[in-house]
């Protein structure tokens, strides 16, 4: 009976080590939970808003969570992490979802590049395809203009900044 003991005994201390490990937190829109980190993968479970998971791991921009009984991928920015549920501050919390630190003096706004690691922008290389598919959404100027009309915009002639000039030192140290 005791050699039963010490097995049960480490896995239960494996189990709740593992959920000690788990990050808390909560969904901040109706979401799903994919089987894969890709929206073209089977769809496990859908989550609604507000819902709390357990942030299990992070791979680019997506998190792997439980939420009850499902586990499954979900996107990074649909996750606020931490325990201050959709009413939190919101800084710290969406940070620390995103990386390994939950500093929120730290945060960094980087529009497009979030859940990019330093070994994937290593990696990167060129693609002419993706590039051309790219150049042929540009509009020319008399498209936009006429957009522009037909949704009811009207022209606004906002005034230049100043050019701007060499800050004025008044150290003596820079003149020498």
């Amino acid at each position: 009976m005791k050699k039963f003991l010490i097995p049960v005994s480490a896995f239960l201390l494996c189990v709740s080590a593992a959920s000690a490990w788990a990050s808390p937190g909560t969904v901040l829109r109706n979401e799903r939970l994919f089987s894969q980190p890709t929206s073209g993968s089977k769809v496990e479970a859908n989550v609604a808003k507000g819902t709390s998971v357990n942030i299990l791991s992070k791979k680019g921009g997506w998190l792997r969570v439980t939420a009850g009984r499902s586990t499954g991928w979900i996107r990074l920015l649909s996750v606020r992490a931490g325990a201050g549920g959709t009413g939190g501050t919101g800084a710290g919390d969406v940070f620390g979802a995103a990386t390994t630190r939950s500093d929120p003096s730290r945060v960094v706004a980087v529009a497009g590049l979030r859940g990019l690691n330093d070994e994937d922008l290593k990696q990167a290389k060129f693609n002419a395809d993706e590039l051309a598919r790219l150049e042929a959404g540009t509009v020319t100027t008399s498209q936009t203009q006429t957009f522009a009309k037909q949704s009811g915009l009207a022209s606004v002639n906002v005034p230049s900044l100043p050019e701007p000039r060499p800050a004025q030192s008044s150290s003596p140290w820079e003149s020498n």
